[in-house]
């Protein structure tokens, strides 16, 4: 242990001489004299006696203490479960930097309360003309270049609804939400295409396509899943329906999906779970779900050659589904679109390693994880080393495509990759995460290596671009589903547990505890900090964040007005520290509103807020940002408006009224 304070004490020295090496020519005076007590400065010792910390403890904080002002090195892109939103947080320091408002309302960012832009949005998400304001966030996807994280956008799915959104990383603002017109629900998406040519998604619970009827006496025949494969369009920054389609597939639960890279370029990947097409029942006396879809030893993988469906749509075998190309399994199958393999039992996750040759697939039920090699497969392809499913599909030979199996432990979910040679993989029953080397060609070099406890119950992982062709290592994220015993006391609610854990050394050590208490994280994303190329202020004054080009509503100043059109009044108004012009609004009830704001500003950090008492209108508008919302003035009297974001010190008088005649 004196050894480890010694450590410990001679980084803080190294630490020290840097600082005064920063001075560069000029004469450093010589520091004063400093107690030492068992290798760390006297206060240091007594702060570390007083809270109990061990040296673990204190190398842990010299990993993560990231002093103010200093830029942390990755960020991490997590979902946020329910909340319907993205969490972005630095790595190592676990600061939560941006919740990013998606399928959900948000009202500091003024999104889903009054801005038009963000709600047309919204509105594109609609079910049959069902309002939606909530979503089931689980897979970001980051935009990739070669099969490398290039930082310009992120998508991420809504499971509930089967819905992408599309983030533009250059203002973190969610541009568009895309509704499969086929699908009920959603889970394995978002996983994107090496150079982001498409956005794969799948089915998990399925039902008739296209939001039609059947009784579940019919699922053999009726019940469908698919596999979607959105167009995106990257000089849009748009998903195009109108040139994505879809891959029918039979209704074997499908649950995560992975794209090839590399060696397995224009291949997807996806898992499933019930392939014993188990329809349950219980109030008949059937078996509860949980039983019936865990018998069979063996589920299917779904093998999905895209580049070959892209051709298959081009010479039209395909048929048009609630405005969707879909290509039905017998032509699937026929064409070499979709083929199927056996994997181990009930599994989670299904991951391509960095080299694109092996997929690795973890069976939630089986202690091991079961490595694909993509040559294997293409040659079983080729030797027609298949059977078929009830569906005609081929289902490869297991010992043909399978490359090697490893004993981890219990519960194995999800797979990461670093840049030695090393996979990670969560073990949810052993709440652990275990690593273990890749062997490449040799099957019997694959070998456990070590195992690590987290606290508890760990679901995906994240590492350092750990799912791109050129992995980081260094860090790795455990996105655990149980906190317990690991946080202050706030209720039966209790947040998920973010773990931070360095895989750097040796050995992996857990070295930050983060509590995550604004939703469930499932999946995430490490990007290095330096790739993204976030605006500080929009390009121009009267920019439209929407449109990523100027607004034609955008004002300037002494452009300012208030235009009736019979009972429409328009409205032109700037914000500039510390005023809103103009501060007096004259409507009359029944008047439709239509009121622009453009802020004038253009330093950074300068948002302002905009907040309208009585008619539910929540803004925010950044530098440069011009911004729309519409009402029907329904009640009269005087209306407050005033500036939410605290922007200098006459903030408060940054106000006006709307008056509305009776």
């Amino acid at each position: 242990m004196m050894k480890k304070f010694l450590t410990i004490a001679l980084v803080i020295a190294l630490v020290a001489i840097g600082i005064a090496a920063c001075g560069g020519e000029e004469e450093t005076p010589t520091p004063a004299p400093v107690s030492v007590e068992g290798g760390l400065p006297a206060s240091a010792m007594e702060i570390a006696a007083a809270r109990g910390l061990t040296p673990d403890d204190i190398a842990a904080a010299l990993k993560t203490y990231t002093p103010s002002g200093k830029v942390d090195e990755y960020l991490l892109f997590m979902s946020g479960g329910h909340s319907g939103n993205v969490i972005v947080a630095g790595i190592p320091s676990m600061r939560i930097l941006k919740n990013i408002a998606v399928f959900t309302p948000e009202s500091w960012q003024g999104y889903g309360f009054g801005s038009r832009e963000s709600e047309q949005i919204l509105d594109a998400g609609n079910v049959n003309g069902v309002k939606i304001r909530m979503g089931d966030t689980h897979h970001p996807a980051l935009s990739e270049t070669n099969g490398d994280y290039d930082g310009e956008y992120l998508f991420i799915n809504d499971k509930t609804h089967a819905r992408v959104a599309v983030v533009d990383l250059r203002d973190f603002e969610t541009k568009q939400i895309v509704k499969d017109p086929l699908l009920i629900s959603a889970h394995g998406s978002t996983f994107v295409t090496p150079n982001t040519e498409y956005v794969v998604q799948a089915s998990q619970y399925n039902t008739p396509l296209g939001w039609e009827y059947a009784p579940i006496s019919e699922y053999k025949e009726k019940y469908r899943g698919t596999i979607t494969f959105w167009k995106f369009d990257r000089a849009k920054g748009r998903i195009l329906p109108e040139e994505s389609f879809a891959v029918e597939i039979p209704p074997y639960w499908q649950d995560l999906c992975d794209a090839g890279k590399l060696a397995s370029d224009g291949w997807a990947f996806c898992n499933s779970f019930n392939s014993e097409l188990y329809t349950g029942g219980v109030t008949e006396g059937n078996p509860p779900f949980e039983a019936g879809v865990s018998q069979r030893d063996m589920d299917y993988l779904h093998i999905i050659n895209w580049k070959r469906a892209e051709e298959v749509i081009k010479a039209g075998k395909y048929e048009t589904l609630k405005g969707m190309k879909l290509i039905r399994i017998p032509a699937a199958a026929a064409e070499g679109v979709l083929y199927l393999a056996p994997e181990p039992k009930s599994p989670h996750g299904v991951d391509v390693s960095p080299d694109g040759k092996y997929i690795v697939v973890a069976g939630k039920l089986d202690p091991h994880v079961t490595v694909y090699s993509i040559d294997k497969i293409k040659q079983a392809i080729a030797d027609k080393k298949w059977t078929t499913d009830d569906y005609g599909i081929p289902v490869l030979d297991f010992d043909a495509v399978m490359h090697a199996q490893v004993e981890l432990g219990l519960g194995p979910l999800h797979t990461q990759f670093d840049d030695q040679g090393y996979a990670y993989t969560s073990l949810f029953l052993d709440s652990a995460i275990a690593r273990w080397k890749l062997g490449g060609d040799d099957p019997s070099a694959y070998a456990l290596v070590e195992k690590t406890p987290v606290q508890y119950n760990v679901g995906h992982i994240a590492a350092a671009e750990g799912d791109t062709v050129n992995p980081d290592g260094k860090y790795l994220v455990a996105l655990n589903k149980w906190a317990v015993d690991r946080f202050a006391p706030i209720g039966p609610l209790l947040p998920q547990n973010i773990q931070l854990l360095d895989i750097s050394s040796g050995q992996m050590k857990v070295i930050y505890d983060m509590p995550m208490g604004i939703g469930e994280p499932h999946y995430a994303q490490i990007i290095k900090t330096d790739k993204i190329k976030a605006w500080d202020v929009y390009p121009e004054v009267g920019w439209d964040p929407i449109a990523q080009a100027p607004s034609k509503y955008a004002t300037k100043a002494g452009e300012e007005r208030v235009v009736r059109n019979g009972n429409q009044v328009e409205i032109f108004m700037t914000s500039i520290r510390s005023r809103l012009t103009p501060d007096h609004i004259e409507i009359k009830k029944g008047d439709h509103v239509i009121w622009h704001i453009t802020n004038i500003e253009t330093a950074k950090d300068a948002t302002h807020g905009f907040q309208l008492g009585g008619y539910n209108i929540s803004l925010s508008i950044e530098p440069g940002e011009t911004t729309t919302f519409e009402f029907d003035a329904v009640n009269d009297g005087v209306f407050a408006f005033y500036c939410t974001e605290f922007c200098s010190a006459l903030h408060l008088e940054m106000m006006g009224y709307m008056f509305v005649q009776p």
